[in-house]
């Protein structure tokens, strides 16, 4: 029984400290100031060399996207 609490502990404190490997990966709609072209990023824009363009931020690539398809300043 102890050995089965020890290695409980164990999996729970590695699931714990892996928990941010796993983190969701934000994109976002960014145009870029100087060529004013849309791409899709996966840092927040910082608003001088890329301003960000959706507004808000996607769950996956393709909700981006589709997000830079249909944005009135990516077109």
């Amino acid at each position: 029984m102890k050995m089965f609490r020890k290695l409980a502990v164990a999996a729970a404190l590695v699931t714990v400290c892996s928990m941010p490997a796993f983190a969701a990966t934000e994109y976002w709609v960014a145009k870029d100031t100087a060529t004013k072209k849309c791409e899709v990023v996966t840092k927040k824009p910082d608003g001088s060399k890329l301003m960000d363009a959706g507004k808000k931020t996607y769950a996956t690539k393709g909700d981006a996207d589709k997000a830079l398809k249909l944005l009135a300043d990516c077109k």
